[in-house]
């Protein structure tokens, strides 16, 4: 089974992109992994900080590793968006296969040493038991919450600038990289976001590594083409996700007023997240 590394490098070579989909309960994972598993592609399990503390760490962590190694399919599972050294160390210590150390918010400078710092740890823990750790990391500012919003945030969409991104992960060491190039996180109503291609193509001659694509939820179909065309290897979706799941529990519980069995409420929420990851994998990977 190839690791997540050698599946990222194919991605690259075949200019496609690998899917990553936030989970906080079994159906999610459920959904997602039936999706992959029916397409034959790689996928990876993100779990935010929030998302990890409802689900738990070592027990979101076992899941994913337990599906890996009983199937054995290319099932992956990262920390996303984990904002302090500690939570990362966490994550890398439980067998997260990648972390995405995000403080984009701080000072250029600040950044990168947090950064920085987690790359060495990964690098360590790498060495010391054969594990290989991606380390992810920002620039730039896209809003933050997976929610339904009335228009773009106030400050978000602050481009990366492809100098900026090649002296950051020149300083880190990072081994994948997250631009804004014009994607916001969460669902907005009003003024859709609008990736720039070209600007994802500068800043990966510029890096030289993976680009990732965060807040892909409701971009239109040609932004995620485009932007795999021109460098994104991994795009993140869990706004729509979540709002699949919302819609067809809402839905089950709707047609079933007396029904009491979890299994029989929470399976149309199964099928609809199953729904919609594999209709943006099949988009992501040129499949008609």
């Amino acid at each position: 089974m190839k690791t997540l590394r050698e599946c990222i490098k194919e991605a690259e070579e075949k200019h496609v992109a690998i899917g990553h989909f936030n989970i906080s309960n079994l159906e999610a994972l459920h959904g997602i992994y039936n999706a992959a598993k029916k397409l034959n592609l790689p996928v990876i399990i993100g779990v935010s900080e929030g998302e990890e503390k409802f689900a738990g760490l070592e027990e979101v962590a076992t899941l994913v590793k337990t599906l890996r190694e009983k199937d054995s399919y290319p099932i992956f599972l990262n920390a996303d968006h984990h904002a302090s050294f500690e939570s990362v160390k966490a994550c890398i210590d439980e067998g997260f296969d990648m972390v995405i150390i995000d403080n984009a918010k701080l000072s250029f400078e600040e950044n990168a040493k947090v950064t920085k710092q987690c790359v060495d740890y990964a690098r360590e823990i790498s060495k010391n038991t054969g594990r290989d750790i991606l380390v992810e990391a920002e620039l730039g500012f896209i809003g933050s919450g997976s929610v339904i919003r009335d228009e773009i945030p106030e400050g978000a969409g602050v481009l990366t600038k492809p100098e900026d991104a090649k002296k950051f992960v020149e300083m880190t060491g990072i081994d994948l990289f997250a631009p804004s190039v014009g994607s916001i996180h969460g669902l907005i109503k009003t003024g859709k976001p609008h990736i720039d291609a070209l600007l994802v193509a500068e800043i990966k001659k510029a890096t030289g590594i993976p680009l990732v694509l965060h807040g892909g939820s409701g971009l239109r179909n040609e932004d995620f083409t485009n932007a795999i065309k021109a460098g994104v290897s991994i795009v993140h979706i869990n706004s729509e996700i979540r709002l699949a799941y919302r819609e067809a529990l809402e839905q089950a519980l709707k047609d079933n007023p007396s029904e009491i069995t979890p299994a029989k409420i929470l399976q149309p929420a199964v099928d609809a997240i199953e729904k919609v990851v594999e209709a943006r994998l099949k988009l992501f990977n040129g499949i008609n």
